[in-house]
């Protein structure tokens, strides 16, 4: 029982100060992330792969649209009316996220 209660005491010790340190390391590793984050060089490469994508998604998509069955080449062109007429960007959300 002894030796029970000595182990379970080292985990709950082991436990409070490993939380401790890992705390405060995951706040270095989050400071880092958004420092990396807010780089304009890293956000001007992350859009270009972001714009790359885009235009690469949409020749395929045209690409295989013909191949599609009716059904699902409406559903396709219908997103992709919706979008151009919202103005929406894929990926918009992601970028608000990062800077906030």
């Amino acid at each position: 029982m002894r030796y029970r209660l000595t182990f379970v005491s080292g985990l709950a010790v082991g436990y409070v100060l490993g939380a401790r340190a890992g705390r405060e390391r995951y706040e270095q590793l989050r400071k880092g992330a958004r420092r990396i984050a807010q780089n304009p060089a890293v956000r001007n490469a992350g859009e270009a792969a972001a714009l790359s994508g885009r235009q690469v998604a949409a020749k395929a998509a045209d690409a295989v649209q013909d191949r599609l069955p009716s059904s699902l080449g409406d559903r396709v062109r219908t997103a992709r009316d919706h979008r151009a007429r919202s103005g929406s960007d894929w990926g918009a959300e992601e970028r608000q996220g990062l800077s906030g």
